[in-house]
């Protein structure tokens, strides 16, 4: 009888024990539910702020999203529109910075190659002055390199392209400014290695032809003839009819002057006069 008892009582306690986990499945499947409820009414609010333009507050909702569920593949999402937001109103260290941590966190995600593009844009559009802001421009370079790089067939390789040109020319400006003040300031030597460096790394800017004309005048004024008619050449025999070529010529030809251009127009007049004489 006893035994009967025991065993009765050891079946109801295995029944309590099933039910009590039963219920315990229930109740997580129903946490995990509300999670993700949760989760998609405050990335709704924080776009919804975003529409009004509070992006610091919506950039504040948008973490909250990762940190509610950072498995989701909302947490990306959110971080990138963090990152939007803030570039948006030119929050630009706080668009970085969630940048930053996308690229970190989020290596392969399908957006990878606009987090790099927005990064660039970021660095990009700090640059104000080529003399103060060389940290900018090595960024952005860095950034829009990698885009060019790793994502060649994507729509924002081109605008990237067309951007490193522009920070080429930028790279080019910084050098002949210190040219420039090394010229004038009679320091001759750091002023040809400055203009030296124009013809060798940014032979494809505008400043290439001033660089090689400074190039002929300091080489001949420091006494290296030879070096300054090198330059000359190089300039004579890429931009000949260029203003910087001849101004090179008169440099080493000191009798030069600059031939009369005939007015033709006065020519073809006075010929036509003389058909009424």
């Amino acid at each position: 009888m006893k035994t009967k008892i025991k065993i009765s009582f050891i079946l109801l306690l295995f029944v309590y024990i099933l039910s009590c986990s039963s219920k315990e499945l229930n109740t997580t499947k129903i946490e995990e539910k509300s999670l993700e409820a949760q989760m998609i009414e405050v990335y709704n609010q924080a776009f919804k702020e975003f529409e009004r333009g509070d992006v610091i507050y919506a950039g504040k909702k948008f973490n909250e999203v990762e940190l509610l569920y950072p498995q989701s593949i909302w947490a990306p999402k959110a971080n990138l529109m963090a990152a939007y937001g803030y570039f948006s109103q030119s929050y630009y260290s706080d668009a970085i910075n969630e940048l930053e941590r996308f690229v970190t966190k989020y290596p392969n995600h399908p957006n990878i190659d606009y987090a790099f593009y927005l990064l660039a844009l970021c660095h990009y559009d700090q640059i104000i002055d080529e003399k103060k802001d060389l940290n900018e421009i090595i960024k952005a370079q860095e950034y829009f390199n990698i885009v060019l790089k790793k994502y060649p067939k994507t729509a924002y390789a081109d605008d990237s392209k067309f951007k490193l040109e522009f920070i080429h020319e930028i790279m080019a400006s910084k050098e002949i400014y210190l040219a420039r003040y090394y010229t004038d300031r009679e320091k001759w030597i750091p002023a040809i290695n400055r203009f030296k460096k124009i013809t060798d790394e940014y032979e494809t800017t505008i400043y290439v032809e001033e660089a090689l004309l400074r190039l002929v005048e300091l080489h001949y004024k420091i006494g290296l003839v030879d070096e300054a008619k090198k330059y000359a050449s190089v300039l004579g025999y890429n931009y000949q009819s260029s203003e910087w070529y001849e101004a090179s010529y008169k440099i080493l030809n000191k009798d030069y002057s600059k031939p009369k251009r005939k007015d033709e127009r006065k020519k073809i007049l006075d010929r036509f006069k003389t058909l009424f004489k």
